[in-house]
């Protein structure tokens, strides 16, 4: 049987040959599978696990040896189904301004999503206009994600399985109750398997950058119905680089250290890592991939969400953003001048968001690239291909 994330899955008996393969272009698995009757060849101790889930075992994309369970039992951390927000005046009482955030902004509503609450329950289901998301964070793979949840008319609400698959979450929906892989937003288990889910742009930021770019932007309460310590991390030192990450069997990519973080951009079949290090050391990258004028942001002043106990006491990660480096047709350069990121052509100074803030294309919104802030190694096990970007 072959191994996770080469793209072919085989699961033989005498009789029965499944064959799960990948769509190449997306460079994810989609679930395509072969014509022929799958078996539920669970473990006995993953059946135990699932005692009396109404998953449909039989459909599946991935080998059953490749989940784990993570401690805690379907819904024992619980997803915040009924978000309630406040405005940052009132979230500034709590939430400092270097705490990093999950921000969107969609149908001109802007809204953010604190790790600090999100490191206990790991997903969120929002509505922001008349978009269903769902909006997500594994703390082991450091990996925050937005979906949308409707899929061919069908809206989804998505709790947290309590297993894990290369130690990244793997959510349930409450309507046939089967598993989507948090990081690919794929259906790997039951009637919805090789659906998936269309990725929103967003952000992890500071509140800070939140609160200055939008100052009547809504923040997610505390207000969540559950006794939680928010504020206080349950996962200290973990993304302390040579740390190996939890509950991962897999092999480490080389390339990287495992923990080290890394902004990833999917686009077409070309999979890139850039690694935080070279966006400290620049401030901007300036890039083309598979035809697109890339421009990666770094700025400087977010904490980690997995460093010290205290979430706001964490060491400075900073925060990235990814855009169409085009203009009204033009295609710009940036640089950071020491003072922030300015484009050459026009002069123009832009922030984190990718908002010109002053001079010509003041006002204009550079188009955002779906991207993510992730631990090497997560990214590296699902997206074996990724090219590593290095510094020129």
């Amino acid at each position: 049987m072959l191994t996770a994330c080469t793209g072919l899955v085989e699961e033989k008996d005498d009789q029965d040959v499944v064959v799960a393969s990948v769509d190449v272009a997306m460079n994810a698995r989609v679930g395509v599978v072969a014509e022929g009757n799958m078996r539920d060849n669970r473990s006995g101790k993953l059946r135990s696990l699932t005692s009396g889930w109404k998953t449909d075992w039989t459909r599946h994309t991935i080998s059953y040896d490749e989940l784990r369970w993570g401690g805690p039992p379907r819904d024992g951390i619980p997803s915040i189904d009924e978000p309630y927000f406040i405005s940052n005046v009132q979230a500034a009482s709590w939430l400092a301004d270097n705490e990093p955030v999950i921000v969107v902004d969609l149908q001109e509503e802007a809204r953010a999503y604190p790790l600090q609450i999100l490191i206990w329950h790991e997903i969120a289901n929002d509505i922001i206009g008349n978009v269903p998301i769902v909006v997500t964070f594994c703390p082991l793979c450091n990996s925050a994600i937005v979906f949308d949840r409707r899929v061919n008319g069908v809206t989804y609400e998505f709790g947290t399985s309590g297993l894990l698959r290369n130690s990244d979450l793997v959510m349930y929906d409450r309507t046939n109750e089967s598993l989507w892989q948090q990081f690919t937003g794929e259906a790997i288990v039951g009637d919805a398997m090789g659906k998936h889910l269309a990725f929103l742009p967003s952000s992890v930021v500071s509140f800070g950058n939140f609160r200055e770019a939008y100052p009547s932007g809504m923040v997610l309460s505390r207000k969540t119905g559950l006794n939680r310590t928010y504020g206080r991390n349950p996962y200290t030192n973990y993304d302390t680089v040579g740390n190996k990450p939890f509950l991962f069997s897999g092999t480490i990519d080389p390339r990287l250290q495992a923990m080290e973080r890394v902004v990833s951009v999917s686009l077409g079949e070309i999979e890139v890592a850039y690694p935080l290090t070279v966006l400290v050391e620049n401030g901007v990258v300036n890039d083309i991939q598979a035809g697109q004028y890339l421009a990666i942001f770094y700025g400087r002043g977010t904490s980690s969400a997995l460093d010290a106990s205290q979430i706001a006491k964490g060491r400075d990660v900073g925060a990235t953003g990814v855009f169409d480096a085009t203009v009204n047709g033009q295609i710009l350069t940036f640089r950071d001048d020491g003072n922030g990121i300015i484009d050459e052509e026009t002069g123009t100074r832009w922030n984190i968001f990718g908002q010109g803030v002053s001079g010509s294309l003041q006002g204009t919104q550079l188009t955002p690239i779906v991207h993510g802030d992730h631990f090497w190694f997560s990214w590296a096990a699902f997206k074996p291909e990724t090219v590593v970007f290095q510094s020129k």
